[in-house]
């Protein structure tokens, strides 16, 4: 272990060093309360042996900073002092201490109680690790959450969260953003046709079209079924537009063959609309023109995009 080792008696704290190092812990030592708060806050030690009395700052002062610091892992505190008596050790225990040792030191005596602090210190240790581990998996708990598991895009959780936060950017910055209702053409019938299997293999091979399509700040979520959103930053609904496009061609270079489409290949078409300061309008009233421009696109024959009017 580390042990930093706090005295103005230059004879008390040679006995401390000479049992420390003889144990085979790393030592270091220092002559006041103030030079063993920098220490401490240097070096992180696993077990702080300090004089109760020392000029600037007291062993008691120095524990309740040790106590009180945001330091990571547990620093086990030994107070050392000539003083006895149930009182002090009480005062002591009171200001954070975990242990308390009679001047002069005995050797035996300090051995235990750093065999007590490695248990201590270790079982903390432990304890931090398992805390790490469990804050990493929470975190991944909650990506995952927000994740659809067949297209690894954002689901309609993750979608409702960044909509609320989107419109409130809206309102407080100025920000506008373009959004795009995608639907997959005939999909129902591609089920029908090629299975459930075939479905999901095509609904993973649109999302991936649509991500590998965005530029940086883009946003795409499986909406529904067979629905996705496309969320474009700073975007008007020509620009919108010309990004779904490239879309739109991306997924027709796989040429998907799909016997119910009039084209013979998978398609989709789009709806867009603008969520922007300029219109009070909420996301849930923009998303509504989004998929009223979707249901026009699928009017006049699928396989394109119609912007709101």
């Amino acid at each position: 272990m580390r042990a930093l080792v706090a005295d103005d008696d230059p004879i008390s704290r040679l006995i401390a060093q000479r049992a420390l190092e003889t144990l085979g812990h790393d030592c270091r030592v220092v002559n006041d309360g103030a030079q063993a708060w920098d220490a401490f806050r240097s070096w992180h030690p696993d077990v702080v042996i300090s004089d109760w009395a020392m000029p600037g700052l007291t062993g008691i002062q120095l524990c309740r900073n040790i106590r009180a610091s945001a330091s990571g892992g547990y620093t086990y505190f030994v107070m050392v002092s000539s003083l006895g008596g149930f009182d002090k050790i009480l005062e002591g225990m009171r200001a954070g201490a975990d242990d308390y040792l009679v001047k002069p030191l005995d050797s035996d005596l300090l051995e235990a109680r750093l065999i007590a602090a490695d248990r201590v210190t270790s079982l903390h240790r432990q304890l931090a690790r398992q805390q790490t581990e469990l804050e990493g998996l929470n975190q991944k708990l909650t990506a995952m959450a927000r994740r659809d598991p067949l297209t690894g895009l954002g689901n309609r959780r993750a979608l409702e969260e960044d909509l609320d936060q989107l419109e409130a950017r809206v309102r407080r910055y100025g920000h506008r953003y373009c959004m795009a209702v995608i639907d997959i053409d005939h999909f129902k019938s591609y089920n029908d046709t090629y299975g459930h299997q075939g479905g999901d293999e095509v609904l993973q091979a649109v999302a991936a079209q649509l991500k590998a399509h965005t530029r940086g700040g883009d946003e795409v979520y499986r909406y529904g079924g067979d629905e996705f959103l496309c969320i474009f930053p700073e975007q008007s609904l020509a620009t919108g537009a010309l990004a779904v496009q490239r879309m739109r061609i991306g997924l027709e270079r796989l040429d998907i063959p799909h016997a119910d489409s009039p084209t013979n290949m998978l398609t989709f078409s789009a709806g867009l609309a603008m969520l922007d300061p300029g219109h009070a309008r909420s996301t849930s009233e923009v998303l509504k023109e989004a998929d009223e421009a979707l249901y026009r696109a699928k009017e006049l024959g699928r396989n394109r995009i119609v912007e709101a009017v």
